[in-house]
């Protein structure tokens, strides 16, 4: 497995997931990249040690750093975050963030996982915009619909949209926080956070249901097996992430994993 002393053997190559979404990211994270047609969208920054491989990757597409527009985040978590600073102060984008991680990222809070992942976080920054629920980011030919799906973090955002390939129109969606490492009750009461966060994660699992997805991407590589997807695309299977049932069964594993946690937790306690 890589690790960040090696970023380098976290590379994966970049590649269209479908129409004006392509996948720029490495095996620690997953970051996409959305062509507006009227400047780039960057979905999470990532770690700042592997930045310049997002960066390489964006080059090695045919698209330059410079037209980022907008930056926008999933969650607060150092994973998703660490490289923006820096990208803010290359391009001047605009950063975007679910209100409940603000206190994440400027250092109020110390929520990032760094401390978990033995770093320290000093690239802090204050986002431009502070999302809410149904808020809609607007550039170019994309509109992303915003939904506050708390859990993961306080702030954890999902987002859908529809993307393009000439005539055709597909809607991307993606679940902006699905591990379990901060929705462990330890984790929770060593932070003072609310133990309902559990149960906010399963409702929010209900509220994406709702959301008619054919392209369902995650914001890390192992979740929706975007290696495995993007290989396939390379070789020429243009639609290996086009699946209307994928969306759908992602979340019904999300919900299998929440509620196995949930019940371990309450059968220790009980003894």
């Amino acid at each position: 497995m890589a690790k960040l002393d090696t970023p380098w053997k976290g590379y994966i190559p970049p590649f269209r997931v479908w129409g004006n979404l392509y996948f720029v990211g490495t095996s620690f994270v997953s970051n996409h990249l959305i062509d507006t047609g009227d400047g780039l969208i960057l979905m999470d920054s990532g770690y700042a040690e592997t930045l310049y491989l997002v960066m390489d990757n964006i080059h090695r597409l045919g698209f330059d750093v410079h037209d980022i527009k907008y930056i926008v985040h999933s969650h607060g978590h150092i994973d998703h975050i660490a490289g923006t600073k820096a990208l803010v102060e290359l391009t001047g984008a605009k950063t975007f963030l679910g209100r409940g991680d603000l206190d994440y990222v400027t250092g109020t809070r110390d929520l990032t996982w760094a401390r978990e992942l033995d770093m320290s976080f000093t690239q802090t920054f204050v986002p431009d915009v502070l999302l809410d629920d149904g808020d809609e980011i607007r550039l170019g030919n994309t509109c992303i619909k915003c939904i506050h799906t708390p859990g993961h973090t306080e702030g954890t955002m999902s987002f859908v949209f529809d993307v393009t390939d000439g005539s055709r129109t597909l809607t991307a969606g993606t679940f902006g926080g699905v591990g379990m490492n901060s929705l462990k009750r330890e984790f929770l009461l060593r932070y003072d956070l609310p133990l309902s966060l559990q149960q906010d994660f399963i409702r929010a699992i209900e509220r994406l249901r709702a959301e008619h997805v054919d392209i369902c991407f995650g914001n890390h590589p192992e979740t929706v097996d975007t290696e495995g997807k993007g290989a396939r695309i390379l070789a020429g299977e243009t639609d290996a992430f086009v699946d209307a049932t994928a969306w759908s069964a992602f979340l019904d594993r999300r919900e299998e994993v929440i509620n196995r946690l949930i019940s371990k937790e309450q059968a220790e306690n009980n003894n």
